[in-house]
């Protein structure tokens, strides 16, 4: 094992428990930041090749179910491991479909806590989820049946619900959920009012589906450490909900276009970069964890980004900030990411810049809810170890005597 493998992020810990950067004998404990290099557990949902830039669900590689698939399709894919014949794709879609609809305790709550100044629309999603929760009849019944029941439910109303705070946000009244349309179809159709045109429902099903699952990452961790101490799974859900929220993780693409709007034009990117350099700053839709190359998924949406007539100048700066930065840092493994094209997609369908974090939860529930109930057949709690580095046999002092 070479001391290069883990990067700068790893110590080791000698068994007398001091720190060390050398590879000693005796050694312990291995500390990677992060959980870096972790393997958590065997699967079949989902793989990411960060070297090469592929990604893959149940052995399809991602841009082919984009160009090919619909939502319901990935979602049958990511959590039964095949895609369905006509038969279970019909089944399948009834069954979201008599899902959608949202219960009136939690249109309520939102129109009651929904500070339109403060409120995240993230945190209020969350808050949704957790309402649901309340609601939900056996919701502790931690059987496959049940949690494939509780599932549906999760993937078929998140769209309600957040279209639903997005019409509220705006003064507007929720629009119920049209059962003859198609789950994305719907999304839209709640969030305007009025049936989308069919590119704008294919731009956002091609989004979600690239969003489907990615791999054991942060939000999809939470989920599955939770769901592994055998708690019910709409608490799962508000955690994986509440990871995603992060600008480091989901939260990434509403920082993307907000960086975008301050370069106002192509002529200000150049200054841009420099001065993101001098600052040491990160450049927020660059560079991945796991893709040391050009994210398959950023390189679909930046297709159909380019093609967006009301978006050309956005397209613009982002195609100028794309190649400004490869060209710096891509000798780095640095390119753009899921998040760096996908703003400009979301600003085009209408969904407010704090919204676009809710659209990546309602594609990634299927992710969850498929790594969950994988997970769940083996099912062990999660319990890591972390180093004590602290002191012992402190001597103990009454309040009356501290300095």
């Amino acid at each position: 094992m070479s001391k290069e493998k883990s990067g700068v992020s790893r110590q080791l810990l000698t068994k007398e428990g001091a720190f060390t950067s050398d590879f000693e004998w005796p050694l312990t404990l291995l500390v990677d930041k992060g959980l870096d290099g972790a393997v958590t557990n065997k699967s079949r949902v989902g793989y990411v090749d960060g070297d090469k830039g592929r990604l893959i669900y149940q052995g399809y590689p991602v841009e082919v179910l984009a160009e090919n698939a619909d939502y319901e399709e990935v979602a049958y894919l990511l959590i039964f491991g095949k895609l369905p014949n006509e038969q279970e794709y019909v089944e399948f879609s009834q069954n979201l479909k008599a899902n959608r609809k949202m219960p009136v305790e939690v249109v309520k709550i939102m129109d009651i806590i929904y500070d339109h100044e403060h409120s995240h629309p993230m945190s209020l999603l969350r808050t949704a989820v957790s309402v649901l929760g309340v609601l939900q009849k056996n919701v502790m019944d931690t059987s496959r049946e049940n949690e494939l029941r509780m599932g549906m439910h999760l993937i078929a109303i998140l769209p309600t619900v957040i279209a639903a705070l997005h019409r509220l946000r705006l003064g507007l009244k929720p629009v119920e959920p049209d059962l003859n349309l198609k789950h994305v179809e719907n999304f839209l159709y709640m969030l305007h009012g009025k049936k989308p045109s069919a590119r704008d429902a294919r731009l956002l099903e091609i989004s979600m589906i690239l969003h489907a699952d990615h791999g054991m990452n942060a939000s999809t961790l939470t989920a599955v450490a939770t769901s592994a101490s055998l708690s019910d799974l709409y608490s799962s859900i508000v955690g994986a909900i509440g990871s995603l929220k992060g600008p480091l993780h989901g939260g990434a693409n509403e920082v993307v276009l907000k960086e975008f709007l301050k370069i106002k034009s192509v002529d200000h990117v150049k200054e841009f970069v420099a001065e993101k350099a001098a600052k040491k700053e990160k450049i927020m839709g660059f560079g991945h964890r796991i893709y040391k190359t050009y994210d398959p998924r950023a390189a679909v949406l930046k297709k159909y980004a380019s093609k967006l007539n009301d978006e050309v100048e956005m397209f613009k700066i982002a195609e100028v900030l794309d190649r400004e930065v490869v060209a710096k840092y891509g000798s780095r493994g640095i390119y753009p990411n899921v998040d760096f094209y996908s703003g400009i997609i979301y600003r085009h369908l209408g969904f407010e810049i704090n919204f676009f974090t809710t659209i990546f939860a309602a594609a990634r529930v299927a992710g969850w809810l498929a790594r969950i109930l994988e997970y769940r057949a083996e099912n062990r709690i999660f319990r890591p170890r972390d180093v004590y580095v602290g002191e012992f046999n402190k001597e103990f002092t009454v309040r009356e005597k501290r300095p």
